[in-house]
């Protein structure tokens, strides 16, 4: 906690004396024309305040993206502001392991040490945004909920310079749980700046991005009986499989984790780019002159450090639950359980781009290498691994943004993951603005297995590796207009890689194959009353190592309207739903969700009651979340609890607040 307030603090400092400069100066001014009464008028004027002057314009790209994004300032879709996706089932606590309801293959070929449990809450690279604003601008959130939940986050961005922009992203979460041993703490930073020569020529990119993953594990409950039972109000109180430690009760201090997973991962990313083509320039006036450029040739290089850490740890652990589930014994006379694996990852990448038309950067041609290093502290002592790829690409986003043509692909030549590939090609047209656009996609991906597979994975208890590559092809179509969003997706997986137990691996013999539809629309009710509808329908084989609902849909009735000028607001009612499906177990020492076939997760809608607002920059959440859990058994109460996997309830009934402003100097 003195780290959150330790930011704060720094962060309304900053935005304090930042904001002083130019308040002093209109002060000072005001004092020196004061004595000024060359034009007979000594009196003090006051000056009507206009609000456009102090309007902020923002946008964002993406590291690879030539489209800029306008910054949302929406309050209709709680997804924005919260940490959990709607379309994703959690073991029942903010920041606990998740995994999509809506299936995404993991189709990126290439070292991947196998951990994505935790995905969800962790800054990324890719996801990293490069903002550009006229005024400097700071955005700070808080969440508060029941069972002493919290999530803060800050955001902070300025142009200090029209060429120049930095900022930097923060969140924590901090959720105690309501059960024993399932507190989560999370904390994820990200620094960003990107650099433009005066004649633009030169640019670069930075980007240093950390997370820290701290969860605690109990393996579930013992009996889903529990749950009614009166003797067990107190969810703390029941027994579950692990980490059953004495006098336990929930407590937003204690972040160290006893029994559970604690992963670590930091990248350091630098790009630099140097263009050879045209120049010219605009005179604005006598002495400012605008420097323009249009590339034809561009030299890029990329560099990446990343280092990841995965750790799970019992200081008490239970020896009859580790030789039952993973075959294997904690150490005598300690009664400790104790696995980690430590990677790093260095990559440099050397890409060249000619540009065919001189005036539309959205057309190019690039094609590179890239070197990869890495070393792994493995069970059998440290390993140095290395890959050599070879990529190139080919964009085309027309002048007169009607088309948008992409084609892209990667093959490791040699190394740790010889053989893999990427190829991916997608065409969008935009119609006109009422049919709005169609795109087609096509993906086909050939992979090595995770390393967490591999027999030398510290994490790979007596199984013989996999080296059998996967292969994924993907293909579909989308439909965006005002009317309606629609897509059709197929993934077909060939010798899928998982776990078939809490410690084996198995690998599939079978091909996979998983439809998907997918609708979206919004429906005017009234003149203020509006139905948020998203619906997919996924099919596979059920005896597939991939498990999905057959149905999932979320439905926002929802009371819109903006009173009052500058008050917009947005409350109603929230529910989703999924069809009964034999829903993922999870595996807490390896950080997996595992398939199983004898347990039917069979869950009542989740219904949140809502009540959203805006004015002006300030936004406001009032949410009464899992209303479904009310029962009259026993007494009044909510402990009708749904599954997010076997033996893992939700929680009850939960209250949460939240309050987010926005600054501008």
């Amino acid at each position: 906690m003195k780290q959150i307030a330790g930011l704060i603090i720094f962060v309304f400092c900053f935005q304090f004396l930042y904001a002083q400069e130019p308040a002093l100066n209109k002060i000072g001014d005001r004092i020196k024309g004061i004595g000024n009464i060359s034009g007979g008028n000594d009196t003090i004027g006051f000056e009507h305040r206009d609000d456009s002057k102090n309007a902020v314009a923002i946008s964002y790209k993406y590291l690879d993206s030539i489209r800029p994004i306008p910054f949302d300032s929406s309050i209709n879709d709680f997804d924005t502001y919260f940490s959990i996706p709607s379309s994703y089932a959690y073991l029942g606590n903010n920041g606990a392991a998740a995994y999509s309801l809506i299936y995404k293959p993991n189709a990126k070929p290439g070292f991947d040490a196998g951990f994505h449990a935790f995905d969800i809450y962790r800054y990324t690279l890719e996801e990293s945004k490069f903002y550009k604003t006229n005024r400097p601008f700071t955005q700070l959130g808080y969440q508060l909920a029941s069972g002493k939940e919290q999530m803060i986050k800050a955001l902070h961005t300025q142009s200090p310079r029209p060429n120049w922009s930095f900022g930097f992203d923060y969140r924590l979460i901090s959720a105690p749980g309501f059960y024993v041993t399932q507190n989560a703490n999370h904390k994820s930073y990200r620094l960003f700046s990107n650099y433009q020569g005066k004649r633009k020529r030169y640019a670069a990119y930075i980007i240093l991005v950390g997370n820290t993953i701290k969860n605690s594990e109990n393996g579930g409950i013992r009996s889903d009986t529990v749950l009614t039972d009166p003797n067990y109000k107190q969810r703390f109180s029941m027994p579950v499989n692990i980490g059953n430690a004495a006098n336990y009760a929930p407590n937003p201090f204690q972040s160290s984790v006893s029994t559970g997973n604690i992963y670590k991962d930091l990248t350091i990313f630098i790009r630099q780019t140097y263009d050879i083509g045209k120049k010219d320039s605009i005179a604005i006036n006598d002495s400012t002159t605008e420097y323009l450029f249009y590339p034809k040739l561009r030299a890029q290089h990329s560099f990446t450090y990343s280092t990841y850490n995965y750790l799970f740890r019992d200081d008490m652990a239970d020896s009859a639950y580790y030789h039952d589930n993973y075959d294997t014994i904690p150490k005598k006379g300690v009664d400790s359980f104790f696995i980690q694996q430590k990677w790093s990852v260095i990559s440099n990448d050397f890409t060249l781009l000619q540009f065919p038309d001189t005036k539309n950067s959205g057309q190019f041609i690039s094609a590179g290498v890239r070197l990869e290093n890495i070393k792994g502290e493995l069970k059998d002592g440290t390993k140095n691994f290395y890959n050599f790829v070879v990529h190139g690409e080919y964009r085309n986003k027309t002048r007169n943004k009607l088309w948008d043509v992409l084609a892209k692909g990667e093959f490791y030549v040699n190394g740790l993951n010889s053989g893999d590939y990427s190829a991916y090609a997608t065409i969008a047209r935009h119609i006109n603005n009422t049919w709005g656009d169609v795109r087609l996609f096509f993906k086909n991906v050939n992979r090595s297995p995770s390393f967490i597979f591999d027999a030398s994975s510290t994490f790979n208890f007596n199984n013989t590796g996999l080296s059998t590559k996967e292969n994924i092809i993907s293909f579909g179509a989308d439909v965006n207009n005002r009317f309606i969003n629609l897509s059709f997706k197929n993934h077909i997986i060939t010798n899928l890689a998982y776990f078939d137990d809490y410690y084996k691996i198995e690998q599939s013999s079978k091909v996979i194959n998983l439809l998907q539809l997918s609708a979206s629309r919004k429906t005017k009710l009234t003149k203020r009353w509006n139905l948020y509808t998203d619906i997919t329908l996924q099919q596979t084989d059920g005896s597939a190592p991939v498990k999905v609902p057959l149905l999932f849909t979320r439905n926002r009735v929802a009371y819109e309207a903006n009173l009052f000028k500058n008050l917009f607001l947005s409350a109603g009612l929230e529910i989703r739903y999924f069809t009964p499906f034999k829903a993922y177990n999870y595996s807490p020492v390896m950080g997996q969700f595992t398939p199983q076939d004898t347990v039917t997760i069979n869950n009542l809608p989740d219904i949140t009651a809502f009540f959203h607002f805006r004015i002006k920059s300030f936004t406001g959440f009032i949410r009464g979340e899992n209303l479904n859990a009310v029962s009259f058994k026993n007494g009044f109460g909510f402990i009708n609890n749904n599954f997010g996997a076997p033996h893992y309830p939700m929680q009850g009934f939960i209250f949460r607040f939240g309050i987010q402003w926005g600054f501008v100097n």
